[in-house]
């Protein structure tokens, strides 16, 4: 493992956390207690913003959480630890006594993770997101997703909606439609349609460089966008312009953590009697 700076002179902590449930549990209060140890400036986050010369932001809770801090963190270029006090805990993976260990002893290095940089037609600043961009109809009529390769058009998608995933979100909403697994570090999108009425319409796989555009109609007058874990309402047959960002989530990994494990104990990937 590689210790990524000296800390000899301090080290400074952010703490983001959503639920006033887990906020107020002795699992939140001992672990700050805990960090106390191995930092010389522990803050909470407030208003979504980082305090100047930040070391590692602390996400802690889920899934959930981890991609709100994933927003505010990878930005400013600010590594984020994922500490479970959620119930799968996927990005946020660790517990909270091998964090503070971890950090303690220096046993953690950063990996890079790739996010999409969504932009909206007639919205000024582009979103941001690390496991997927989705459109999805919003009352009982399908939709459909006309999407757009480097400018080659795909055969029309009828569907509930269309998503675009990196490869962190080949576990996520994307593999709960039928998508692929990606490690990490691999550089693909994922297009993957969701409840396809197009029997010979399958997941699609593409560079990570390509430029990707989707425009979905629906007979109702707005579609439903999700960013991450961000909701908007649009308009019907508004233009969606997706790419690689120009920046990356830098996300913490521990010691003896890897992908394949993951799989295994979030997941029971290959689960089966026979591997007893």
């Amino acid at each position: 493992m590689i210790i990524l700076r000296d800390y000899t002179d301090g080290m400074k902590l952010g703490v983001y956390i959503k639920k006033d449930g887990l906020r107020n549990g002795d699992g939140f209060v001992r672990l700050t207690r805990a960090l106390r140890s191995v930092a010389d400036e522990i803050y909470e986050v407030e208003d979504d913003v980082l305090r100047d010369g930040t070391d590692v932001l602390l996400s802690v809770g889920g899934d959930g959480t981890f991609l709100s801090a994933a927003h505010i963190a990878a930005p400013a270029g600010v590594p984020v630890l994922g500490v479970n006090l959620g119930r799968l805990g996927f990005l946020s993976e660790y517990e909270p006594d091998e964090v503070v260990s971890a950090l303690a002893g220096g046993r953690w290095t950063i990996e890079n993770r790739e996010m999409l940089e969504v932009r909206l037609e007639g919205r000024q600043a582009p979103l941001f997101c690390l496991n997927e961009v989705c459109v999805h109809r919003t009352g009982t009529a399908m939709l459909s997703a006309v999407a757009r390769i480097d400018g080659v058009a795909l055969p029309t998608y009828w569907a509930d909606g269309l998503l675009v995933a990196t490869s962190s979100g080949s576990t996520a909403y994307s593999l709960s439609v039928g998508g692929p697994i990606c490690t990490p570090e691999s550089k693909v999108l994922i297009l993957a349609p969701v409840a396809p009425h197009n029997l010979n319409m399958r997941p699609l796989i593409v560079p990570d460089s390509t430029k990707v555009c989707v425009c979905a109609f629906s007979r109702e007058q707005t579609v439903t966008l999700s960013v991450d874990n961000q909701t908007f309402c649009v308009p019907s047959g508004v233009r969606l312009d997706i790419s690689l960002a120009q920046f990356s989530l830098k996300r913490v990994r521990l010691e003896r953590s890897n992908f394949i494990k993951a799989l295994n104990s979030k997941l029971f990937w290959g689960e089966d009697v026979r591997n007893l």
